[in-house]
């Protein structure tokens, strides 16, 4: 049984930093492409960044330069470490697979909120 547990999110004010942890347990996290994903109120859940098992990554527009996904293959977690926060950045960040989970799963999630 798989599961994804987020945390290390917080409030931030705008050009702060953030790093956000994703422990994955079960048979996810060893084959597959992992990810960070967020929603912010109102909108649908978008992908943020992605990394294989080898290390490749990839990034949506509006994080990259300012986001970097890394990953702890002994350890089954998954990093994103946020900078340059901006206000549009607020939101609850996931972790899943990528794609996600056919199952439909997702952890609790970690929120994110960068105000001042």
């Amino acid at each position: 049984q798989v599961q994804l547990v987020e945390s290390g999110g917080g409030l931030v004010q705008p050009g702060g930093s953030l790093r956000l942890s994703c422990a994955a347990s079960g048979r996810i996290f060893s084959i597959t492409v992992m990810g960070w994903y967020r929603q912010a109120p109102g909108k649908q859940r978008e992908r943020v960044a992605s990394i294989s098992t080898a290390g490749v990554t990839n990034y949506a527009d509006s994080v990259k330069g300012r986001f970097t996904i890394s990953r702890d293959n002994a350890k089954n977690t998954v990093f994103l470490q946020l900078n340059s926060l901006k206000a549009e950045d607020t939101a609850v960040y996931f972790c899943n697979s990528m794609p996600p989970l056919s199952s439909g799963y997702w952890g609790q999630g970690t929120q994110v909120t960068v105000s001042s």
